[in-house]
């Protein structure tokens, strides 16, 4: 793991060695600290350190780019040269833009020694918090227990340097019974190792297990639902993808006005509807400066611009668009991070006032493999996953088959009528976000999966 000033030299050294008039770096270092179980047994147990340093060679409009894993000044100097090389053979880019000036970077760093410094002795607890519940139930449990604690530098011949640290964790369990036909899941991301709760994991998991037995086969058409906030979060979170400026602007996003122009200004979805992106806020660990970026990378690379809030829809008004820094300047506009760490602000509804408000509709706990079908609409197709029960005058009544759903996060805001509380969640693809618990009418299921 790198110091702010180990970074800052390694930096310079790498930019040293350049004879272009741009050089970008990029360093990352990183601890990452495992333990995988299945079948009511750890099955793995790891410890991984990395490190990598990323270079891009930019002269007259040609870019040349590498990465490496060893920082000594031999390998740094090859790596800048390769560069230099690749770029004198490549094709001018149409698009690049100039390299950012030095940044203003703001203090937001949200570390946590004890996730950083976490390794066997305070997961095991939790997980066998897990096995234990699941033995007693004559269930089978399986799962991933990880944290990550990772450094990220940037910077650029122009004198930009922004350094960051980044830390966070997440259990995730799946409790099925012995036979394979009914199956539970429940997962606890968080900053702090110290506030993931592995009993209260394997309580939602195997209660989950141990209802959804001889589920009951529905006709696809269109329901009522209420989402939990898992389930919100990993359709929701695609909608980062759909809110970019230069798609609308093309006429290629559901944001696109007919004849020209963007929706941005309009009201679109419901008054209670607001969403926002804010690194600022704790149960985010991120850098500073705003990109794309995954599990323990807080938004590391994209841009380079700092981090900051944007409220991408509000009271259900289209607010903001994504642009990047070549299609802001294009349009005129000012260039924005991308929407991550998203936020979709909530009400003081519980998720059994949310059940106990639907007369009849289906209670979904999350979705899984899903993939967008049409960039224009961001509808997605999926399939429902670990528990899904039927809710009758305001109460669950019976376990229900999966679903394969066509939807689009576009269409589930429009049509949500009732909001819970936002929670930090992470499903089992994509980085998540902060949701809530929705009641969305006409949710499209197009077919019946007989998959546990």
């Amino acid at each position: 793991m790198l110091s702010k000033e180990q970074a800052r030299r390694l930096t310079d050294k790498a930019l040293s060695f350049s004879t272009f008039p741009e050089c970008e770096i990029s360093v990352n270092s990183s601890e990452n600290a495992f333990i995988r179980f299945a079948l009511n047994d750890v099955t793995t147990s790891g410890f991984t350190v990395e490190q990598s340093i990323s270079i891009s060679s930019i002269r007259d409009g040609q870019t040349g780019s590498t990465r490496v894993d060893e920082f000594d000044d031999d390998a740094l100097r090859e790596a800048v040269r390769r560069t230099e090389r690749l770029a004198m053979i490549s094709p001018p880019n149409p698009e690049r833009v100039p390299p950012l000036d030095p940044q203003k970077y703001p203090e937001i760093e949200n570390y946590a020694g004890s996730t950083a410094g976490a390794r066997n002795q305070a997961m095991i607890p939790h997980i066998r918090a897990i096995v234990e519940a699941a033995k007693a139930n004559n269930l089978v449990a399986a799962g991933f227990f990880e944290r990550v604690a990772e450094t990220a530098a940037v910077a650029n011949k122009q004198g930009n340097f922004g350094y960051g640290r980044t830390t966070d964790s997440n259990l995730s369990a799946t409790v099925r019974n012995a036979a394979g036909s009914s199956s539970g899941w429940a997962s606890h991301p968080a900053v702090n190792i110290e506030s993931i709760d592995g009993a209260a994991v394997a309580k939602a998991a195997v209660d989950k297990c141990l209802r959804w037995k001889e589920p009951r086969r529905l006709d696809p058409g269109k329901y009522t639902v209420v989402l939990e906030p898992t389930a919100t979060g990993d359709l929701l979170q695609l909608l980062g993808f759909s809110m970019q400026a230069r798609a609308a602007e093309e006429g290629r996003s559901f944001l696109s006005k007919k004849g020209g122009g963007t929706l941005v200004g309009e009201k679109l979805f419901p008054e209670f509807v607001t969403l926002r992106s804010d690194p600022f806020d704790r149960q985010y660990s991120v850098l500073p400066w705003g990109g794309g970026g995954g599990f323990g990378r807080g938004g590391g690379g994209g841009s380079g611009l700092p981090a900051e809030r944007m409220t991408w829809i509000e009271n259900g008004v289209v607010k903001n668009l994504f642009y990047d820094r070549y299609w802001a300047a294009k349009a005129g506009q000012r260039p924005t991070p991308f929407p991550n760490h998203l936020l979709l602000e909530g009400g003081g509804k519980s998720l059994p006032d949310l059940i106990g408000s639907v007369d009849r509709g289906l209670l979904v706990t999350r979705f899984w493999y899903i993939r967008v079908v049409n960039q224009q609409t961001a509808q997605a197709t999926g399939l429902t996953r670990d528990g899904v029960f039927l809710i009758e005058q305001g109460k669950v009544t019976a376990p229900v088959m999966n679903f394969r759903f066509n939807e689009s996060p576009v269409e589930m805001l429009k049509n949500t009528i009732a909001i819970g509380q936002p929670v930090r969640v992470r499903g089992g693809e994509g980085q998540g976000m902060l949701a809530p618990a929705l009641v969305v009418k006409e949710f499209s299921f197009t077919s019946v999966s007989d998959a546990v």
